[in-house]
């Protein structure tokens, strides 16, 4: 299937609208108890069974209208469908709650694994948004290991000692906040480090 492009707003919105979806849900059930088949589930393990078709439907469509997904979003529909269905299995939501450690361990062990082999396989995955020469894509790849490594750790650290209110609130809104507030740190570095072109001559 032939790569297409999409509005940057329709795919923040196809990517973000599981989160918001399972934010909402959570809010509204949080505080429910259902019974199901004799066994009791609470709210934040129906949000999590209702979470894994919505991650699952909205990488299919992002995949069928562009014709590509990222590395980050297979294995982010992976881990969910895996980890959300221990969750739901076990009735245990500790499971859904390591996903994003693992994630982000996942891709800093890949980035760090990268370097260590002289290659930057980020550029792999954004050098068509940010075309940096070699030595920018080498140090921002170092960034951003040690900044996954630094999410797999506060992820663990708010999910052990704190309330599920506290990670819902952390995986919903602090971990694209910290994400952001990431780059627009590098827009300095970004622009030092990418070639001139005819036109900027």
């Amino acid at each position: 299937m032939a790569n297409r492009s999409i509005s940057p707003g329709l795919k923040s919105l196809i990517e973000m609208g599981p989160i918001a979806l399972f934010f909402g849900a959570y809010i509204w059930l949080k505080d429910d108890v259902f019974t199901i088949g004799g066994t009791e589930y609470g709210g934040f393990i129906v949000v999590t069974a209702l979470f894994i078709p919505v991650i699952l439907a909205s990488t299919a469509l992002l995949w069928a209208l562009t014709g590509k997904l990222s590395a980050m979003q297979v294995v982010t529909a992976v881990l969910v469908t895996v980890f959300g269905g221990l969750s739901v299995w076990l009735n245990d939501e500790r499971f859904f709650k390591m996903k994003p450690t693992l994630i982000y361990l996942l891709f800093a062990a890949i980035l760090f694994v990268g370097l260590w082999r002289g290659r930057s396989l980020l550029s792999m995955v954004l050098s068509e948004a940010m075309p940096l020469d070699e030595a920018g894509w080498m140090i921002l790849t170092r960034r951003m290991a040690w900044l996954f490594l630094g999410l797999a750790v506060a992820n663990e650290v708010i999910w052990r000692t704190m309330s599920t209110d506290a990670w819902v609130n952390f995986k919903t809104f602090g971990l694209p906040i910290v994400m952001f507030a990431f780059f627009i740190a590098q827009a300095k570095f970004i622009k030092a480090h990418t070639p001139e072109t005819p036109d900027d001559a």
